[in-house]
């Protein structure tokens, strides 16, 4: 089993976004036993709140699923034995989650437009309002990552 864990900043907006559009795409293909996926924030601002509801909204203009009972949760040291990737939305998130995850020696942690072959972050819509072009990348990236994953012969992913 394939475990992905997607992080932004306070896990309202962009990791949830995530994380329910690729549940929707392993469940489209079939593959829900083959994948365990979370999202977390590398902040504390919004532990224990849902997601944002504009992005609720984006997900379920898209027909995209989600656990409404999803509350926001600060990723943990020993999430990075828990999973086998470890995907942030930007840069930003990458220099916070070196505070709690110093070490990357296993090469999880990555970016998640690099899965597009993207050189950017995915478009934060708490400041633009924006979740469509948030939905839009989250989705390429995400595609992009399934067919990643399928390559793959055996759990690991890295």
């Amino acid at each position: 089993m394939k475990k992905i864990i997607f992080v932004c900043h306070g896990n309202i907006c962009r990791s949830p976004m995530a994380e329910f559009i690729f549940k929707d795409l392993i469940r489209q293909n079939g593959l829900e036993e083959q994948f365990y996926v979370e999202s977390a924030a590398v902040s504390t601002e919004e532990i224990g709140n849902s997601i944002y509801p504009p992005a609720k909204r984006c997900l379920n203009a898209h027909a995209i699923p989600f656990d409404k009972s999803k509350t926001a949760r600060q990723i943990t040291r020993s999430d990075y034995d828990r999973f086998d990737i470890i995907i942030c939305m930007d840069r930003m998130n990458l220099r916070w989650l070196k505070y709690i995850i110093p070490d990357d020696p296993q090469n999880k942690v990555h970016l998640m437009m690099s899965f597009a072959g993207i050189d950017r972050d995915v478009a934060d819509p708490w400041y633009t309002g924006d979740f469509e072009t948030t939905y839009n990348d989250v989705l390429k990236a995400s595609r992009s990552l399934l067919e990643y994953c399928l390559q793959r012969t055996d759990d690991r992913i890295f």
